[in-house]
């Protein structure tokens, strides 16, 4: 997950994925190395964090999470 320290969409996500039994979250910090927020827009297209990655799978942010697990399909990309 490309995430800030200040960021409460990237705590959000971080709650939503722990409690569906994510223990391990790797986190890049692009407020500590800009060459990471490079990274991450050409990755994504996208300039705002959180970019969350379930293995090689892009979801987007926050929203983009909440949505898959409001429709029933966290669960099975988590368990891919």
């Amino acid at each position: 997950m490309y995430s800030t320290a200040a960021c409460p969409f990237c705590v959000r996500a971080e709650k939503l994925l722990n409690s569906k039994g994510v223990a391990e979250i790797e986190k890049m910090r692009v407020d500590l190395d800009p060459r990471l927020r490079e990274e991450m827009a050409n990755r994504t297209g996208r300039r705002t964090v959180p970019q969350i990655y379930i293995g090689e799978t892009h979801v987007g942010g926050f929203e983009d999470l909440a949505a898959l697990e409001h429709a029933g399909e966290l669960d099975p990309l988590l368990q891919a």
